[in-house]
């Protein structure tokens, strides 16, 4: 099906998709999107509220194209407290760089647009229940280490797992991305395992 052949909607989000992977990102305007979507700027207006909605539906169908659900399976599926808090950290890990063209903008809008705000907080609020299904889950084990609560755990994983500690570590300090991934979940292991 050519480009042309989708949906309104379907092509506008593509534009944005395309767009913002091209590394345009927060500079990506709604003139930009409606240029490459072949529409016209009103034509946004009539599927979309706002600049934020546009960005929220494209991180939606960035997630569905990344297969999120898929990335998170073997996490939900461990059998052990350890195994799938290795799978979070790294299914986590894997999923920054790759819906970071997407996140940057709509978490630079956040303090200024209730709906990037309201977005980025469930966001963060769905990826924070991840964090403690895996906490829970080594607490279960009795693997959880006794120095921390499982609330307490909960917010140091959310909080390692951040996208500005993404940023400092790979774009900041350049390391390679699969350092990155190896030593979130080494860190991981160390800080909240018991007898690691």
């Amino acid at each position: 099906m050519s480009r042309n052949a989708l949906p309104t909607y379907d092509r506008i989000v593509a534009a944005a998709l395309h767009l913002l992977s091209s590394g345009a990102g927060g500079a990506v305007r709604l003139s930009d999107v409606a240029k490459k979507a072949g529409v016209s700027r009103q034509a946004i207006y009539l599927h979309f509220n706002s600049r934020a909605d546009l960005l929220i539906a494209a991180t939606k169908a960035l997630d569905q194209k990344l297969d999120l659900d898929g990335m998170l399976r073997a996490s939900r599926t461990a059998r052990t407290g350890r195994a799938r808090l290795d799978a979070f950290v790294l299914a986590w890990c894997t999923y920054l760089p790759q819906i970071y063209c997407v996140a940057r903008p709509l978490l630079d809008m956040a303090p200024k647009d209730a709906e990037a705000s309201a977005a980025w907080a469930k966001r963060m609020s769905d990826m924070r229940e991840g964090c403690e299904a895996a906490i829970l889950a080594l607490a279960e084990d009795g693997d959880l280490t006794p120095r921390l609560d499982t609330e307490t755990a909960t917010d140091l994983l959310w909080s390692i797992l951040s996208v500005s500690n993404w940023e400092n570590l790979v774009l900041i300090r350049e390391w390679p991305q699969e350092q990155y991934q190896d030593q979130m979940v080494e860190t991981a292991r160390r800080l909240f395992t018991f007898d690691s």
